[in-house]
């Protein structure tokens, strides 16, 4: 969770790029996503990943580590009509074999933890040029019954209403002088699971 300074290079590595080079691994990552609400927009999707850790350490003696290794460390619970396919789950659980083996030779060079452990082209091969973590549709729990709206809300609300909820009780709002508030944070989400991108800071001030 905390990688430091890396070259440009390797910035753009996604979370999952990190777990398969891990050399330690104490933490399962849990990912609930919403179906949209959007009949015209079936993929777009919006949730959030949670870590929690696990009472035993996952120590690699080889690299880089299986897609089903990666799986054993992941769950997905979907909630609507339509299971997603793996198209709309890349963005979330994007691998690419190029990014991985250049990040585990600079790892070699650069890490005394990383100099003496195999680097198993086998074990390369096993992932895509480019695209979802392989056996990540395995990991999919589908729950078709629930209401995405109505669960979303419920779990994003608090001990008190939303101050937006305040303007809809401004008379002006209800004689349609003022526009429909919009709620960004709980319709769109704060969702950076590389956590390159959003500052702790935001985060905090989201959550206040």
């Amino acid at each position: 969770m905390y990688r430091g300074v890396l070259p440009p290079e390797f910035c753009d590595l996604t979370w999952v790029e990190e777990m398969v080079c891990a050399l330690y691994r104490n933490t399962a990552h849990i990912t609930r996503l919403y179906g949209s609400s959007d009949p015209g927009q079936p993929t777009v999707l919006h949730g959030n990943t949670c870590a929690h850790e696990m009472n035993v350490i996952s120590t690699a003696t080889v690299l880089p580590r299986t897609p089903a290794d990666i799986n054993d460390m992941l769950s997905i619970v979907f909630i609507g009509a339509k299971k997603p396919d793996s198209k709309s789950l890349k963005h979330i659980f994007r691998v690419r074999k190029q990014k991985i083996c250049d990040f585990l030779d600079w790892l070699r060079v650069n890490n005394t933890l990383y100099s003496n452990i195999p680097i198993v082209a086998e074990l390369m091969d096993l992932y895509p040029d480019d695209d979802v973590l392989p056996g990540i549709d395995g990991r999919i729990l589908h729950d078709k019954e629930s209401s995405p709206e109505k669960l979303f809300d419920e779990e994003t609300a608090g001990f008190q209403p939303h101050p937006a909820a305040l303007l809809k009780e401004n008379p002006a709002a209800e004689a349609g002088l003022l526009p429909e508030p919009v709620v960004m944070i709980e319709k769109m989400g704060v969702s950076d699971l590389e956590s390159d991108r959003v500052p702790g800071r935001v985060f905090t001030a989201a959550a206040l």
